[in-house]
C-alpha cells in the first residue's frame, strides 16, 4: 500500500499553484442548473459564417480596403468593426492565409468591444492558417483562453492516482487503453483504416502485408474479420475484384451492408492519384459492379477516407486536391434528388487548417464527425483524433478527445460501435510512425457522442474567497471507473463533459488538503460551487468525532473515515510528516490519564500506518500523550472536561528544497 514517491515529487513541484482546503470544513453549494442541454448535442456555439467559401477561391475590394485603412489611421475603431467584419464575411479559400492579419485586427477589435468569444473565435482561425510567425496572437488568446481550456494531468500521473487510490477505494481506470488487437489483425506491416458492419460482426481493414514483385513493393488490400463470441477471427482478404493489382483501402460499409465504398489508387479508371468507389454485394454474397463515384466527388488528386452521415444521404472523405486550406481538407458531398452525387465542398476553415485533416468518421448515430487532424489547436502528439458536432446546421470548433486515446504518436481513422462502447483506431508510437496497428478498446468519456451535459464549477477558499487550484478527477459511480483528472483552472474553475442520467463523484485534491468530496446525480447542465478552507500548518487538527468510550483507548467505526483521510493525504504525500498529540480532562488519577492519552496516541498510529502500509518504526508518524498536563479551558463544566478531551493531528511540511 505505499505511495509511491513520485506522486510526492509531482505534486510538490507545483506546490506554489495547489493550495486548496479540508474536508472536514468544506461546505459544498450547488448553484441553479443552466439551460438543459439535448443529450444528443451541446450548445450552440458562437458561428462565423463565410458564404464565399465555395464560391470564389479570393475575395479583394480594394475600395472596401481603402475605408478600411483610413479610418484606422483616425483610430475610429468603433467604425472599423463593423465595416471589418463584413469584408471578413466575403473570404474565400485563399484568403485565409494570405490575409490573417485581417482576422488578426478583427479579433483584437472585437477583444476590444468585449466580444470575448468573437475574439477567440478569430484568434483560432488566425493559428489554424497561419504562414508566419504568431507568436503574439498565440498570446492574446492564451490570455483569454487560460481559464476555459483543459488542463489534463500527464497520462502517467493519471495512472499513478489511479493506481494509489486502489489502496482505498475499489474505482478503476478504464479497462486497458491501447490495446493491441493481436495478431489475428495486425501484421509485421501497416494495418489502419477500420470499419465495422451494422451488427459490428464483421471489422474491414486496410493492410500492407501482402508484397508483390521483384522490388518488395507492398501492396494495400483490403481485409475482414469476424467476431465469435467476442473474439476477431484471423483477418481474411477480400479477393477479387475488390482487391485487385492496384491499390486499395479505407473502406466503408454501408448499414444494410450491401455498398463498400473504398478507395483505390491508379487505376485506369481514376480521375486522379487515387479515388473512391463503390462495389455493391451481389445475390450470391461476392462483390462486383465496381464503380467510381465521379468527377464531381474525385479530383485530380488524391480523394480517399470515406465515411457516410447517419442516414447516408451525405458523404465525407479526405482529399488533398488543390484550392483547399492546407497539406489535406475534409471535403463532403451530398445526394441530389436524382440519387447522383453533389460538386464536393470543403467543410470550411474551423475544420480544415493550413496542416492536414484526414480519415474522417461519422457517427452511426449522432450528429458528431471525428477525424485526425496535425492542425488543430491542443494537440497532443503528431495527428491526433478530433470531435465536432453539428448543431442547428453548423458544425461546433473540434474537440481533442482526450490523452486517453492521443498519445505522442499518431493516431488515425477513429471508428466507434453503433453502441459506442467500444473504439477501433490505428495509431503508430512516436518512433516508428510508419507501422501502424489496429487498437481497440472501451471507449472514454471524451470521446463519447453522448458526453455532452456540462458540469461546470469553481473552487474557493471560504475565508479570503480567493479561487483555490488542485487536480479533480471524475468517477463514474454506474460503473466504478476513473473516467478523468485535470487541475483546475488558474482561476478555480474546472469543467467536464458527462452523460445525463448518470451519477458521478467529483475528488479534488492538493498537497494542503484532505480530500474533498462531491456526489452528482446527473441530470442536465449543473454548477457546482465548493468552499473550503486552506490548511494552516500551524495549527493543529481537532476533529470533533475522535472522542474514545470513557477509560478506552479502542479505535471506533465512527472514527475511521476521519483517520482514512488522514491515512491518505500521508500516502498522497510520502515527505511530509504527521504528529498525533492525546489528551484527556482533569478528572482521576493524572498518572492514570497520561497513560491512556499514550495509549489512544498510539491506537490512532498503529491504524494510520496499517492503513498506508508503513512499518511501526517509520519516524513519519509520531505520537505522544500528555493526559491533563494542557487543557484548553479551566474545567468548570462538563462541556469544558469535554474539550479537553482531545487528539490533535499535526501535519508537518518538509523542510524547504526537501523533496
Amino acid at each position: 500500500m505505499k505511495r509511491s514517491i513520485l506522486l510526492g515529487l509531482y505534486f510538490l513541484l507545483f506546490l506554489p499553484f495547489l493550495c486548496m482546503g479540508q474536508k472536514y470544513k468544506h461546505v459544498p453549494l450547488e448553484a441553479g442548473p443552466s439551460q438543459k442541454v439535448h443529450k444528443k448535442s451541446p450548445s450552440p456555439e458562437l458561428h462565423l459564417d463565410f458564404p464565399n467559401l465555395n464560391k470564389i477561391p479570393y475575395y479583394r475590394n480594394s475600395r472596401q480596403l481603402a475605408a478600411i485603412q483610413k479610418l484606422e489611421k483616425r483610430k475610429r475603431y468603433d467604425q472599423v468593426l463593423p465595416l471589418l467584419e463584413k469584408y471578413v464575411h466575403n473570404f474565400g479559400v485563399e484568403n485565409f492565409y494570405k490575409d490573417t492579419r485581417l482576422l488578426w485586427r478583427l479579433g483584437q477589435l472585437a477583444e476590444r468591444q468585449g466580444e470575448l468569444e468573437k475574439a477567440k473565435a478569430l484568434y483560432r482561425l488566425v493559428l489554424k492558417h497561419h504562414r508566419s510567425d504568431v507568436r503574439r496572437v498565440a498570446s492574446y488568446y492564451d490570455s483569454l483562453e487560460q481559464n476555459t481550456k483543459d488542463y489534463y494531468v500527464p497520462l502517467d500521473y493519471y495512472y499513478e492516482l489511479v493506481e494509489y487510490r486502489k489502496s482505498v477505494t475499489t474505482f478503476k481506470p478504464p479497462k486497458g487503453v491501447y490495446v493491441n488487437m493481436g495478431k489475428a489483425i495486425n501484421s509485421s506491416y501497416a494495418d489502419y483504416g477500420p470499419t465495422l458492419s451494422d451488427t459490428n460482426a464483421t471489422l474491414i481493414f486496410t493492410s500492407k502485408r501482402h508484397i508483390h514483385g521483384l522490388k518488395d513493393r507492398s501492396n494495400e488490400d483490403l481485409f475482414y474479420s469476424r467476431q465469435i463470441n467476442g473474439f476477431w477471427e484471423e483477418a481474411q482478404p477480400f479477393g477479387k475484384p475488390v482487391n485487385s493489382i492496384y491499390n486499395e483501402g479505407s473502406a466503408y460499409l454501408s448499414r444494410d451492408g450491401h455498398t463498400l465504398f473504398f478507395t483505390r489508387c491508379e487505376a485506369r479508371d481514376s480521375y486522379g492519384n487515387c479515388d473512391i468507389y463503390t462495389a455493391t454485394k451481389q445475390p450470391d454474397g461476392n462483390w462486383g459492379q465496381i464503380k467510381n463515384l465521379g468527377s464531381n466527388v474525385n479530383s485530380e488528386a488524391w480523394d480517399s477516407q470515406p465515411t457516410l452521415s447517419a442516414n447516408e444521404d451525405t458523404l465525407y472523405f479526405s482529399s488533398d486536391r488543390l484550392g483547399g486550406f492546407g497539406l489535406s481538407d475534409i471535403y463532403y458531398s451530398y445526394k441530389t434528388k436524382s440519387g447522383d452525387w453533389a460538386k464536393a465542398q470543403n467543410m470550411g476553415p474551423v475544420i480544415n487548417t493550413r496542416d492536414s485533416e484526414v480519415s474522417p468518421f461519422y457517427h452511426p448515430l449522432y450528429q458528431v464527425l471525428y477525424f485526425s487532424s496535425r492542425g488543430q489547436l491542443n494537440n497532443f502528439g503528431d495527428f491526433d483524433i478530433y470531435k465536432t458536432y453539428k448543431v442547428q446546421g453548423h458544425w461546433q470548433e473540434p474537440r481533442n478527445i482526450g490523452p486517453l486515446v492521443n498519445g505522442r504518436g499518431s493516431e488515425y481513422y477513429f471508428t466507434i460501435d453503433a453502441a459506442s462502447k467500444n473504439l477501433y483506431y490505428a495509431r503508430s508510437e512516436a518512433d516508428d510512425i510508419e507501422n501502424l496497428d489496429l487498437f481497440s478498446f472501451p471507449l472514454p468519456m471524451e470521446a463519447h457522442p453522448l458526453a455532452v451535459t456540462k458540469v461546470v464549477g469553481m473552487l474557493t477558499d471560504s475565508v479570503t474567497q480567493k479561487p483555490l487550484s488542485g487536480v479533480i478527477s471524475v468517477i463514474d459511480l454506474d460503473n466504478g471507473i476513473e473516467i478523468s483528472s485535470k487541475y483546475i483552472r488558474p482561476d478555480g474553475s474546472f469543467e467536464f463533459n458527462l452523460i445525463d442520467n448518470s451519477n458521478y463523484l467529483l475528488l479534488i485534491q492538493s498537497p494542503d488538503f484532505f480530500t474533498i468530496e462531491k456526489q452528482l446525480q446527473l441530470q442536465q447542465d449543473t454548477s457546482v460551487q465548493v468552499m473550503t478552507t486552506v490548511i494552516d500548518y500551524s495549527i493543529p487538527l481537532v476533529f470533533k468525532n475522535i472522542e474514545f468510550d470513557q477509560n478506552q483507548s479502542s479505535i471506533k467505526e465512527d472514527m475511521k473515515p476521519v483517520l482514512d483521510e488522514v491515512a491518505l493525504f500521508l500516502m498522497d504525500h510520502p515527505t511530509y510528516r504527521l504528529q498525533i498529540a492525546g489528551y484527556t480532562d482533569g478528572f482521576g488519577d493524572p498518572n492514570f490519564n497520561l497513560s491512556l492519552s499514550q495509549d489512544r496516541a498510539d491506537a490512532i498510529k498503529r491504524y494510520i500506518e496499517r492503513q498506508i502500509g508503513i512499518p511501526g518504526t517509520d519516524s513519519r508518524v509520531e505520537a505522544i500523550g500528555y493526559g491533563s498536563t494542557r487543557p484548553l479551558r479551566e474545567e468548570k463544566t462538563e462541556e469544558d472536561r469535554r474539550i479537553n478531551r482531545r487528539v490533535e493531528f499535526k501535519i508537518i511540511k518538509p523542510d524547504k528544497g526537501q523533496f
